[in-house]
């Protein structure tokens, strides 16, 4: 698969981009302002780039094909850089920006409340809306039929990274604008310590989010009920299956499933398919009278049930695999 369509590979690279840009913007208006809101969204920003470098990283290791030593691919690579983001935007995102409100509570500082502070948060909103925006598309494209929050729950861990990132940083932009005008217009710096306080929260909370998540990938998380649900149905839809027993399945990457079950044939239908062209009648008037005749039917028969269960069970896989195209690994065992 060419990176470019991997999910979520877009929306992490405009972010990445766009990151970049407003964190050094946003540093710059800290130093000059000495605003702990405004280096409260610098913070924000550095940690959102790292994580995205991330995501980045993710992504571009769970393309790798399957080897002997991971025989079902490195999907997991996706969620498990994602997790160590998700980490980043707790420790360094959350932490700091908590830290330095904190102090600034303390231990207050003179801020020195500058147009150009203004500037660049406009510039960070203009920025980080796009990318927001661009992250819900991703997500409503790939879940047209979801709710908005079925998406947030069923998406793909790095565009709702991007998504809550961003969204996040939005109403930072806009918590920080707040808190800094509140700042100007009182001559107190509280407004601008609870300001950072405020959104190293938020970044607490979306934090665990994303960790609560991915973990549940790298866990071994299986895939929608509905869907096992369809499965079953499709499966025990054919005449030579009984009935499905100890169905389990894992997510392997996004969109891509294992599944794996017991399952118990129908002899009857078997023995039918056996001998559909000939008559077990007839064969039995051949051999009931020769007994080393008899032991070359008994062997044949023996020989032929192997080859036709699997056949079925190929037969059934393959049906599958053409109306789930995600399922790319099936194991089906005979009770």
């Amino acid at each position: 698969m060419n990176l470019n369509q991997t999910t979520g590979y877009l929306p992490v690279v405009a972010a990445l981009l766009g990151n970049i840009i407003v964190t050094v913007i946003k540093f710059l208006a800290a130093l000059l302002s000495g605003s702990v809101s405004m280096f409260s969204e610098a913070v924000h920003s550095l940690a959102d780039t790292l994580n995205q470098t991330l995501l980045i990283i993710g992504l571009r290791r769970s393309l790798k094909k399957p080897d002997e030593v991971f025989t079902y691919g490195y999907g997991y690579e996706r969620f498990f850089w994602a997790l160590i983001s998700a980490c980043g935007i707790f420790f360094i995102g959350a932490g700091i920006t908590i830290y330095r409100g904190v102090m600034a509570l303390l231990e207050p500082a003179e801020i020195i409340v500058q147009p150009v502070i203004f500037i660049v948060l406009l510039i960070a909103l203009t920025v980080e809306s796009a990318t927001f925006l661009l992250a819900a598309r991703e997500l409503k494209r790939h879940y047209p039929d979801l709710s908005r929050w079925q998406r947030l729950r069923v998406g793909d861990p790095s565009t709702l990274a991007v998504f809550l990132e961003d969204g996040l940083a939005v109403l930072g932009v806009m918590i920080a604008t707040t808190a800094i005008s509140l700042t100007y217009l009182t001559g107190s710096s509280v407004w601008d310590a609870v300001g950072s306080i405020i959104i190293g929260l938020f970044l607490g909370v979306a934090a665990v989010i994303l960790i609560m998540k991915n973990r549940g990938y790298l866990i071994g998380k299986s895939i929608p009920e509905a869907m096992q649900e369809k499965i079953i149905e499709l499966l025990e839809a054919d005449p030579a299956i009984e009935k499905v027993l100890n169905f389990q399945s894992n997510v392997l990457d996004v969109g891509i499933y294992r599944v794996k079950c017991e399952i118990e044939f129908n002899g009857s239908v078997l023995l039918k398919e056996i001998y559909k062209q000939s008559s077990l009648r007839a064969q039995y008037q051949e051999v009931k009278d020769d007994y080393e005749e008899f032991k070359k039917f008994c062997v044949d028969y023996a020989d032929r049930i192997p080859r036709l269960v699997g056949k079925r069970i190929d037969d059934v896989e393959t049906k599958l695999k053409k109306d789930y195209p995600g399922i790319k690994y099936i194991d089906i065992e005979i009770n």
